[in-house]
């Protein structure tokens, strides 16, 4: 069999078995042992090729970026057993309460919290629901508008560091975490900010979308501000403080994760919420997920090896060859190639297939990768959030209660689609804002100068003239 044929085979035979429902990490090293077996039978490569599978896994095993990926799941885990999340909304609903919105408000910030300290839309956008939803109903709060709000919260765990998406994309794409961090923190940021705006434009033209809380409005408010200082104060001063040492070098993500867990042990146990059974339940849950995480990363590691034995990469070259050429027609590819594949596929299963098959293509055009990881990012969380597919919307739905219909999920939705859309326009006319640009001018401009402080290599000696002739 030509050489040419096993690589597109191999990816084709992948994708059946996908669709035919079998795990992904266990159809990856599947596909790729019985592709590697008909390698060697072939003679296209030797079985000493297959014999560097055990040091990619211990390159997997020794990654800094993984060994962040538990502690920071371990964190979220706890406050969200402990009902520090719980109190963190109803705290700020309250402080928000007087003002129409103020439990939107309340819960576009707590969600983007939790987004980030548990990094999966599945766990942020179900939390949320559970929490928030039936408190801005029970307010008479409009359903469009609290589901909108509560699915575009939950899909910022896509992008807003901490986030575990981000620390497996930067591990796929072969970027330093630490910068991936930097030009993701000001598009979340500004995302955030987008969602607030909006929450404000609309309960300013029609307050009775989202009524004012009738039993805040008496209640003192030095006493509101006090509350919100201790029960949501602590839990997010511990989040902007672990963001805050990663994005100014004091402390490194996997180091960030350590402090995270143990300042959420401390809160649990300073509120006496930390029993044996919800830390047994958060360590186990941990387990559980960080385990499918390192199953699906060995399996892709040994397809993506048979597949490059076989100049897998350059079949995807060839693919991309078709295209005009230039940056712009194959990012427009890619970013509508992600956005329809996230309607079907988990985040994880495109990380470890698909990303790690067009890194090579863009590294060749010279696409800037940290740019690239980050709108990745921000294409995953619109696909997540786009009505009939999105999966935010799925798990949204499966929690609201019966009252609240299917329509009215997808119709809330839609307003913040539309942001989110803006997001990505921004992104594309403005890179510079997902970028580390800045901070490798400045670390340039350092190292210029350490160069310049170092001493002078000295001269050559040179025999030493008399005076005399010097005169």
């Amino acid at each position: 069999m030509s050489p040419d044929l096993l690589a597109p085979l191999m990816f084709t035979t992948l994708v059946v078995v996908l669709l035919a429902g079998f795990p992904v990490a266990f159809s990856l090293a599947a596909v790729a042992a019985a592709f590697g077996v008909l390698g060697v039978a072939l003679g296209h490569f030797n079985a000493s090729f297959l014999l560097a599978m055990p040091l990619r896994l211990q390159g997997v095993f020794n990654s800094d970026n993984f060994l962040a990926v538990p502690l920071f799941v371990l964190m979220g885990l706890i406050l969200e057993r402990t009902g520090v999340a719980e109190d963190t909304l109803i705290a700020l609903g309250r402080l928000f309460g007087r003002a129409p919105g103020g439990l939107l408000y309340a819960t576009i910030i707590v969600g983007a919290v939790l987004s980030a300290i548990t990094g999966f839309v599945s766990a942020s956008v179900i939390a949320m629901g559970l929490i928030a939803l039936p408190a801005m109903l029970k307010a008479g709060y409009d359903a469009r508008l609290a589901t909108g709000s509560i699915a575009a919260a939950g899909t910022l765990a896509q992008m807003l560091p901490p986030s575990l998406v981000l620390i497996v994309l930067a591990e796929q794409v072969e970027v330093p975490l630490i910068d991936i961090f930097h030009a993701a923190l000001l598009p979340s940021a500004i995302l955030v900010g987008l969602y607030l705006l909006f929450v404000l434009v609309v309960t300013g033209l029609k307050p009775s979308l989202a009524p004012s809380i009738a039993a805040v409005a008496g209640a003192s408010r030095k006493r509101v501000w006090l509350e919100a200082a201790v029960a949501a104060g602590v839990p997010l001063g511990l989040i902007l403080g672990i963001l805050a040492s990663i994005y100014f070098g004091v402390a490194t993500p996997t180091e960030g994760g350590a402090i995270g867990a143990c300042g959420a042990l401390a809160i649990g146990a300073l509120r006496r919420r930390l029993s044996g059974g919800r830390l047994s339940q958060a360590l186990t849950s941990t387990g559980v997920l960080c385990s499918s995480v390192i199953f699906l990363l060995l399996g892709a590691s040994f397809f993506t090896l048979v597949f490059r034995g076989f100049d897998g990469q350059v079949w995807i070259e060839g693919i991309f060859k078709h295209l005009p050429e230039g940056q712009g027609p194959f990012l427009v590819a890619v970013t509508l190639g992600i956005f329809l594949l996230g309607f079907f596929l988990d985040f994880f299963e495109i990380a470890f297939i698909v990303v790690p098959l067009i890194t090579p293509v863009a590294r060749k055009l010279g696409v800037d990768m940290v740019w690239l990881t980050v709108m990745i990012a921000v294409v995953l969380q619109t696909s997540f959030m786009h009505p009939p597919f999105g999966i935010a919307l799925y798990n949204l739905r499966s929690v609201a209660p019966a009252t609240v219909r299917t329509t009215q999920i997808y119709v809330g939705a839609i307003p913040f689609l539309a942001i989110q859309l803006l997001m990505v326009g921004i992104l594309v006319a403005f890179p510079n804002l997902a970028t580390t640009q800045q901070v490798q001018t400045r670390a340039t401009e350092q190292e210029i100068e350490d160069a310049l402080r170092l001493p002078a290599a000295e001269p050559v000696s040179e025999p030493e003239v008399p005076q005399t002739d010097k005169k």
